[in-house]
């Protein structure tokens, strides 16, 4: 597709084309694959799924674009929220008002702490929609893995097709509990990280799986852990942070240089497991939801649930 729209003055370019938006924006975001874990991670799983892999309107990319360099970008995979790379509190502004003049209607805003903020209080200022805060989060990095001593009993191991069924019920019974129930292939999320064994299972002595930790595919050097979550009857047995070790470990051994989580700031259980395996704070995030007068469906994109180390999230493509 072409591009759908250029602000000389501003400096954004917009466009529904994934291959224009990488080929431009593609090192910037390579640059800092911390910081820009989730467009990397979602433009990724584009690529693998095709561009109706979140929904069936258009995804719609985005880069700010100054002398000769890109400076930010956003993306919005409808109906999630839009995605902003860090932005001043006058750029979020400028944004919010080419957005708002386009016609564009974001569920929310997802990103840093400070970006996200700003943009929010700008787009209610531009729109009058109301904004409300949904959840702040903590993005973590790994320094060294430290599991916990004793491990519950029995084994991690990756999860392969005769699996796909429980891996889909489970990632089913997750998104219920997120919020993201019927807006996402439970099927299609099992045969993704299939693909690449991107899912590992804590199972019992007898071989019964008892939780189950995913991850991204390695792109840019990162891999992110999402989701982590263990059946309700089953928790407070230390069987999630086992499978989150292990699932670490699966990342360093794929050829992570950075091995990443985000935290629900509200969920001190799951933000202590983390850190007692040694995870280290990198930078806080938060997701704000708008509603217009006719309220938008709204999912979660990253999103911690449960008050419970059990069951955790991030932006999982």
């Amino acid at each position: 597709m072409e591009s759908v729209a250029y602000d000389v003055a501003s400096g954004w370019r917009l466009t529904h084309d994934l291959d224009v938006f990488l080929g431009r924006a593609g090192e910037f975001l390579r640059s800092r694959p911390a910081m820009h874990t989730v467009p990397l991670t979602v433009t990724d799983a584009l690529r693998r799924r095709g561009m109706d892999g979140y929904g069936k309107e258009a995804p719609v990319f985005g880069f700010l674009e100054r002398e000769g360099a890109v400076r930010a970008t956003l993306f919005r995979t409808p109906p999630y929220p839009l995605n902003l790379t860090p932005l001043s509190e006058e750029d979020t502004d400028v944004l919010a008002a080419l957005l708002a003049d386009l016609g564009h209607s974001p569920s929310g805003v997802f990103g840093d702490r400070d970006t996200t903020a700003a943009f929010a209080e700008a787009w209610q200022r531009r729109t009058g929609a109301t904004v409300t805060l949904r959840e702040r989060q903590r993005l973590y990095r790994l320094g060294t893995l430290t599991p916990h001593e004793p491990a519950p009993p029995g084994r991690a191991r990756v999860a392969t097709e005769p699996d796909r069924a429980r891996l889909a019920q489970w990632y089913g019974e997750f998104a219920e509990i997120i919020g993201e129930d019927g807006s996402r292939d439970s099927g299609a999320w099992a045969d993704d990280r299939l693909s690449y064994g991107g899912a590992t299972l804590w199972e019992t002595p007898d071989g019964t799986p008892v939780s189950m930790a995913g991850r991204t595919d390695l792109i840019a050097g990162q891999i992110r852990v999402a989701p982590v979550y263990t059946a309700a009857h089953l928790r407070g047995r230390g069987y999630a942070g086992a499978a989150t070790a292990e699932v670490s470990r699966a990342a360093l051994a794929a050829g992570a240089d950075e091995v990443l989580l985000f935290a629900d700031l509200a969920n001190p259980t799951s933000n202590g497991l983390y850190q007692r395996l040694g995870y280290r704070p990198v930078v806080d995030f938060a997701t704000y939801d708008f509603t217009a007068d006719v309220a938008d469906d709204v999912t979660a994109d990253d999103v911690t649930a449960d008050g419970a180390a059990d069951v955790t999230a991030t932006a999982a493509p």
